[in-house]
């Protein structure tokens, strides 16, 4: 089969792999119809995902019809539709059991798939834990609208959720890429009084402004005294930082009013400063991590019932045997580019 591979830092290659199969009772082969190139899958390119394992199929946002399942497998069975988890969780373990699945105790658990197992960039997955890392699509849900279900729009939502959003608040997201495009469509479920956007792309502001009736947009440079202006103490109630750009996290601290909560989304490419000297007295709650993303289901019901939709973040399409070109357009943020989707759908005359 085909799968896009990292070779060694710096160098992806489409190559052909052997079909995988299943190595235990709970896993699952997955044929993967729709994959996505993320941000993170630039980082492991550029060096910045250290445990990344050269010779692994990158990707890790992906749906598909499944293939086979082990014995143990009871969530899903071979023809069903479904989106892929980011990551892979026992469900058992401590962390698991508090909903904290980022942090499994798995030696596979957390960020597995296209990063220290084989990934979706690729005609087949095999998905590990498919129990917990494979949701059902509903029959009115087509895999386009289920795609960043797995990892941008799970971020998201679990961005979202951890912040504390209430009527009166206004928050302040800052990046209007992907992650931040899912995060804000999460943000406005909260029903918060005000939204702003902090984008410093003009091209993604003026979508926002298309897209988002009634959200605020602002370029970083002018953000600090947007927000101020905007916001009824002296700054946001709720920042969520998903960027991950220079400057970005000193923007987020002091765009937030005392006593506010700074949920950290960003990955970043090296070490951030806390000047807690300058913070003093601000009184500052931050979250930060990687996603939890347990919430895939919840997720799936907002799509069919119309509340969530990332299809218009979908901005190209291109074949598996075309993803050089693909990553090369979403790496130079060429054409207006905001999320691409890859079909992998196998030319069976090639078994």
């Amino acid at each position: 089969m085909l799968a896009y591979t990292y070779t060694e830092p710096g160098v992806f290659q489409l190559r052909e792999k052997e079909k995988p199969v299943r190595k235990g009772p709970q896993d699952a082969v997955v044929r993967v119809t729709l994959s996505s190139i993320c941000s993170s899958d630039l980082h492991i390119k550029h060096g910045s995902v250290p445990r990344a394992v050269p010779g692994i199929t990158v990707g890790h946002e992906m749906v598909g019809i499944v293939e086979s399942i082990g014995p143990a497998v009871t969530a899903v069975k071979p023809g069903d539709r479904v989106t892929v988890n980011v990551e892979t969780f026992c469900g058992e373990c401590f962390f698991c059991k508090q909903g904290f699945v980022n942090n499994c105790t798995d030696p596979n658990g957390g960020w597995a798939l296209g990063c220290r197992i084989d990934g979706g960039q690729a005609e087949y997955v095999r998905v590990p834990y498919a129990n917990q890392g494979l949701n059902k699509i509903p029959e009115n849900v087509t895999d386009a609208q289920a795609l960043l279900v797995g990892d941008v729009l799970a971020t998201g939502f679990w961005a979202a959720k951890i912040s504390e959003i209430g009527p009166e608040d206004t928050v302040l997201i800052i990046g209007s890429g992907p992650t931040g495009l899912c995060t804000l469509q999460c943000v406005l479920l909260k029903g918060p009084k005000q939204v702003i956007v902090c984008e410093k792309d003009q091209g993604r502001r003026a979508f926002v402004e298309n897209h988002y009736p009634g959200v605020l947009v602002t370029p970083p440079e002018q953000a600090e005294p947007f927000v101020k202006a905007h916001s009824s103490h002296g700054g946001a109630d709720r920042v969520l930082e998903v960027a991950g750009g220079p400057g970005t996290f000193e923007l987020a601290w002091r765009c937030a009013r005392p006593n506010a909560v700074i949920t950290v989304v960003a990955l970043y490419d090296g070490p951030q400063t806390l000047p807690l000297p300058q913070m003093y007295g601000k009184n500052l709650t931050f979250k930060t991590g990687g996603v939890d993303g347990c919430d895939c289901e919840e997720i799936l019901r907002l799509i069919a019932s119309g509340k969530l939709d990332t299809t218009s973040l979908i901005t190209h399409t291109f074949a598996l045997k075309d993803i050089e070109q693909a990553y090369a357009l979403f790496e130079n943020r060429e054409d207006g580019v905001i999320k691409v989707a890859v079909q992998c759908e196998q030319d069976e005359s090639r078994f």
